[in-house]
């Protein structure tokens, strides 16, 4: 099949109002009639009358005694009224009804009683109906208790009730219909093979989607992986649509590849509304219509996928049900890096936010459609609008938070050196306090430096070494930052050479670098491990133009120490950790000082003060130990004091 181009690109609302326009509550799904103390979010299809009025009867609203009113009119301090109990003044207890020709109660603490109990005696007087609860006080008769299209809250499951309406009429929740195609996919929902051949993946997608659809009050079907064949999707296609399924979605397949075959099987079965949309990620969603019912091609990328259904079905499927789909809670914050982004295409960046000091702070994750954990990771949306050629570091954005607002007071938010002992740190703070969370995002120790002198960050991993004194991190801190600030030691660490298991190519030492067949892996510029390979090629006079690869970077120590596993470099300079977690082998070079960088007056915010707890923890400590490569011997100790 040949390739296709997107032919009915749109823009996300005019994306949305083509589907959305075309429904409304209750078409395709229609209602049905359930018991009511079952209906918590769900969405009434009529008007809900109450049958009874509530409370039934005349009703006591206090403990005490109940009384004609009148009978007490002349009651003062000086002059008591006495009452004969059980004639002229009825005990009663809250919510028992009014006696017959009672119209009054006298709350207990009020009434005097003899000491022969038959007499009760009252210093002041009581207005009719004072302290009784009437008749249809809640909720008369025949009266509107809850409109059409209402969200059933749990309180309201009371209402129903006590208006005497054992079931109710709600629409019924859509089911969809998820097929999940691509010959590469496996599913492992009966275990994991033991070995996965090469070019096959665990398909996932159909999961979230289904979580997706519960979380928007749908309900959800997911077929067996279909493989990339026409006759095999179509046949899927036409299946789902002649079942009791209301909308169809269709993953993977969307886009204009040669193998996806989606937009050809709506365009062949029913109509294309939208083929492309002018988002990222997301752009290759299709939304179609065949038989009458909604037909989404969903990208198969996990975050072009989530996107997708977020902006696409979930409107739809909050329609279907009479919902008003909720708005986004959103902050204000400002960007800890900058973020370059195409014009013409509204951007959708995973963010972790945090609170530093007064502010918010938002700390982008590196992009990526086929990542899911970008957007496990992430606690904000920010949306980087359609005219925008990007964003600078420091401006101030609105962000769409995808959970909580409290948890941005909960949210570490690390940046500058990578370290494997950051990932040790994220679960201890976790296990402290559940609520707590902590983002880690790799701008070299240099970079960190800079985000703490901006306010951009609680912490900064760095170990920059100074080539004149063979010290760490001290002579950046006093060139940077101009506020009172501490070094706080984290860990030493092993630094070396990262070579292929075995050592194939006989890898012994720096010098090794300059041959012809080694190639190189770098770290970024500004970076702690950058700073500390130009030392040692400064000491044995080799220039970086004399090492194959030097200007291949990469931002973390697993990243150097993956391109090496796969064949992509034959070296790095790394950790012995990230050696160790990879079964790479691990020529030494050198013991540094990795120390966390935090201002001052951050010490006293919950994240920063429950991190400093963590890493004095001896388990802590023994953990970190336990990677390979480290000493804690000076964990948690200050190594320098800024003013």
């Amino acid at each position: 099949m040949k390739r296709r181009i997107y032919l009915k690109m749109q823009e996300l609302g005019v994306a949305q109002d083509l589907l959305c326009r075309r429904y409304d509550p209750g078409d395709l799904v229609g209602e049905e009639e359930i018991p009511s103390r079952n209906a918590a979010a769900r969405v009434t299809s009529r008007p809900v009358f109450a049958r009874i009025s509530s409370p039934g009867f005349h009703s006591a609203a206090m403990d005490g005694f109940a009384v004609v009113a009148q009978s007490t009119f002349s009651a003062r301090d000086d002059s008591p009224v006495s009452l004969k109990i059980g004639q002229e003044a009825v005990p009663v207890n809250t919510g028992f009804p009014l006696p017959e020709g009672m119209n009054a109660v006298v709350m207990i603490e009020h009434c005097l009683i003899d000491k022969d109990e038959k007499y009760v005696l009252l210093r002041s007087p009581v207005f009719p109906w004072q302290n009784v609860r009437k008749v249809g006080e809640d909720i008369v008769a025949t009266e509107l208790v809850f409109p059409s299209n209402h969200l059933i809250a749990p309180y309201d499951v009371g209402a129903l009730l006590a208006s005497g309406n054992p079931t109710v009429r709600v629409w019924k929740r859509p089911i969809v219909r998820i097929i999940p195609t691509g010959s590469e996919l496996i599913s492992i929902d009966d275990g994991l093979p033991e070995k996965l051949e090469p070019g096959k993946i665990p398909e996932s997608n159909s999961a979230v989607l289904a979580a997706l659809c519960q979380a928007s009050g749908a309900e959800a079907m997911v077929d067996p992986i279909v493989a990339d064949e026409p006759e095999a999707i179509e046949g899927a296609v036409r299946e789902a649509i002649s079942s009791d399924a209301h909308v169809v979605l269709i993953n993977a397949g969307s886009s204009a590849g040669s193998a996806d075959y989606t937009v050809s099987i709506i365009e062949k079965l029913g109509e294309v509304l939208v083929h492309g949309i002018t988002i990222m990620p997301g752009k290759p969603t299709i939304v179609g219509i065949v038989s009458g019912k909604p037909v989404i091609g969903i990208p198969g990328y996990p975050v072009s996928a989530i996107i997708a259904f977020e902006q696409i079905v979930a409107p739809l499927l909050h329609k279907l049900q009479g919902k008003e789909r909720p708005l986004p809670v959103t902050v204000r914050a400002r960007l800890t890096k900058s973020l370059p982004s195409r014009a013409g295409i509204e951007e959708f960046r995973r963010v972790v936010a945090g609170k530093v000091g007064e502010s918010v702070v938002a700390s982008p994750i590196k992009k990526g459609a086929g990542s899911i954990s970008t957007i496990t990771k992430a606690n904000a949306i920010l949306r980087i609008p359609l005219a925008s050629e990007g964003l600078e570091e420091g401006a101030e954005v609105e962000l769409e938070l995808i959970r909580p607002w409290q948890s941005l007071e909960k949210t570490l938010i690390c940046t500058g050196s990578h370290d494997l002992s950051l990932d040790i740190i994220a679960d201890f703070l976790k296990r402290k306090s559940p609520a707590m969370e902590m983002a880690s995002t790799h701008v070299g120790s240099l970079g960190g430096i800079h985000a703490v002198a901006k306010r951009l960050c609680h912490v900064a991993g760095t170990h920059l070494l100074n080539p004149d004194d063979g010290s760490y991190n001290v002579s950046y801190v006093k060139k940077y930052i101009d506020k009172p600030a501490l070094l706080i030691n984290l860990v030493y660490r092993q630094q070396g050479l990262m070579v292929r298991k075995g050592n194939p190519l006989s890898i012994n030492s720096i010098a090794d670098l300059t041959r012809e067949d080694v190639t190189f892996v770098n770290r970024q510029l500004g970076s702690g491990t950058r700073v500390l390979l130009d030392y040692e090629l400064s000491k044995l006079g080799i220039s970086p133009e004399q090492i194959r690869g030097y200007d291949n970077e990469e931002y973390t120590h697993m990243a150097v120490a993956v391109s090496i596993l796969s064949g992509k470099a034959d070296a790095g300079l790394g950790i012995l950790s990230a050696a160790k977690a990879l079964g790479l082998d691990f020529i030494p070079v050198v013991e540094e000082r990795y120390d966390l960088l935090v201002l001052k007056e951050l010490l006293e915010q919950p994240p920063v003060r429950m991190l400093l707890e963590c890493i004095e923890e001896e388990q802590f400590k023994e953990t970190v130990e336990g990677l390979g490569g480290y000493d804690t011997r000076d964990t948690g100790k200050v190594m320098y004091e800024h003013e």
